[in-house]
């Protein structure tokens, strides 16, 4: 009798939530029809709010975190955010739905290009859909059609959409630096490790404020000095706040994937931005002074790196930093090399459908004693194992379709698109950010990067400018 009861509250819940989710569709298209815009900008915002708000409610202590045992059980979870997560899960199923129903609906007149949503299915296709079902271990949940409309509603997204969406993303990320920082003089074992001793600088602790982890507050902390990069702040202090603030909590994060990502992904958006006028100036017979002034340091900088070569003992100093305990991580990448030999062995077991999608779940890494690895610790070793080359060759497909959709925008998103793309790639290398099981950080670059591909794949060609916001109007509705 016990069980039917449970069945039959799973199953009034299940339809409970449907027909919220179908509500919450149904009157975002009625508002949208008042407006020339969805509600993909709240996308970005709500994702960072489930991730803080789990952090917060965790209560966890970074400091502590080392003295815990390797395979320590998870604490329970809050009952806030067991409440907290379903609703916005709704929220952005009705506000992805909305999109897609309202483009199909309302919109047909519109230009569409199938590329992008069709390389995007393929791909989820291809990397969830099959191991999932046909895996090693098959395993399938709900949850995991979520990035897949999350991300259809992004390619099907305008230029004023994605102005609005990375504006959102800005703020969000600036508060969230904000609020981090503000809690390291009430709650410092919450945002920082301050046991950390393998950074440049020793005793400097590690900041991970409300991120689930300090490369993932690095990964964010680089988000936003690329979107003020990209959408400055109108009053000019407060522009100088964010970056003060985002460049400090960049530094304190110290991963250095995020700073090699930060310096490659700033150049991107300034040579692009910059890069006529500089040609213009350097080739400017009448001003000599700046083709001058940028050869006069270019002859420095070679010549500093000469003495330094000559002088600086370069070759012992590299032997020694190996042979210390520090450097053998480095040289065997932290450990990524057994991890990736353990990916490489259960794709051979299990070549074309992959070992599953919970390969590194709780109990994979209790039989293989690694509590640390998570995932692969790299893109293709995560989708090998994970999924086999039928995963593997739907990732490649997708990754060279957005690079070639990300590089042919370029020029019209001032070199937003290309700068994004490389993010990805830049964390593809140690994290896996295209991996579309659930929500995380890297799904926030993700979807951005398909809402600014989209947006100006029309766009004329020329130099990225901010789209105006216009006066809210409704929209004619098709014949």
């Amino acid at each position: 009798m016990e069980v039917n009861l449970s069945l039959l509250a799973l199953l009034l819940s299940a339809l409970l939530a449907a027909a919220l989710a179908w509500l919450g569709m149904a009157g975002a298209m009625h508002l949208t029809t008042q407006r020339q815009h969805g509600y993909m900008h709240w996308v970005m915002p709500a994702l960072l709010l489930v991730m803080a708000a789990g952090t917060w409610l965790s209560g966890r202590d970074l400091t502590s975190n080392f003295l815990l045992p390797e395979f320590a059980p998870d604490p329970p979870r809050p009952p806030l955010l067991n409440a907290l997560q379903p609703l916005v899960s709704l929220l952005l199923l009705a506000i992805s739905g909305e999109r897609i129903l309202t483009h199909w609906l309302l919109r047909r007149d519109a230009p569409i290009a199938p590329v992008l949503p069709l390389a995007l299915t393929m791909f989820w296709l291809g990397s969830i859909a099959a191991p999932a079902l046909w895996g090693g271990h098959p395993y399938w949940g709900h949850n995991l059609i979520y990035p897949l409309v999350i991300g259809l509603a992004a390619t099907l997204c305008g230029p004023l959409e994605h102005e609005l969406a990375l504006r959102a993303t800005r703020n969000a990320l600036l508060v969230l630096m904000l609020v981090g920082l503000a809690l390291i003089a009430s709650a410092p074992t919450l945002v920082m490790d301050r046991q950390y001793s393998q950074g440049l600088i020793t005793g400097l602790p590690r900041f991970a404020g409300l991120a689930t982890h300090p490369v993932s507050m690095g990964l964010l902390a680089q988000l936003a000095l690329l979107c003020l990069q990209a959408r400055p702040l109108q009053r000019r202090w407060m522009n100088r706040i964010g970056w003060m603030m985002g460049l400090s909590v960049l530094f304190m994060a110290q991963s250095k994937t995020a700073w090699l990502t930060f310096l490659l992904c700033s150049a991107v958006i300034a040579v692009m931005h910059y890069g006529p006028g500089w040609r213009q100036q350097l080739g400017n017979p009448h001003d000599p002074a700046p083709a001058l002034a940028w050869l006069t340091l270019a002859l420095l900088t070679a010549t500093a790196a000469l003495l330094l070569v000559i002088f600086g003992d370069l070759g012992d100093r590299l032997e020694r930093y190996l042979l210390s305990s520090e450097g053998g991580r480095l040289a065997s990448m932290t450990g990524r090399d057994r991890i990736w030999a353990i990916a490489w062995q259960e794709w051979q077991s299990h070549p074309i459908w992959g070992w599953g999608l919970q390969i590194w779940g709780d109990n994979y890494r209790r039989a293989i004693g690694m509590a640390n690895a998570t995932h692969a610790h790299n893109q293709f070793m995560d989708s090998l194992s994970r999924s086999g080359l039928v995963g593997v060759g739907a990732l490649i497909l997708y990754l060279l379709t957005l690079a070639a959709l990300a590089i042919r925008s370029a020029r019209r998103s001032d070199g937003l698109t290309l700068a994004l793309l490389l993010s990805l790639l830049m964390r593809a290398g140690s994290e896996v950010p295209l991996l579309l099981t659930g929500y995380g950080p890297d799904l926030i670059i993700h979807v951005l990067l398909l809402m600014a591909v989209a947006a100006h794949r029309n766009a004329p060609i020329g130099r990225g400018q901010p789209v105006a916001m216009p006066q809210q109007r409704p929209l004619e509705r098709p014949a």
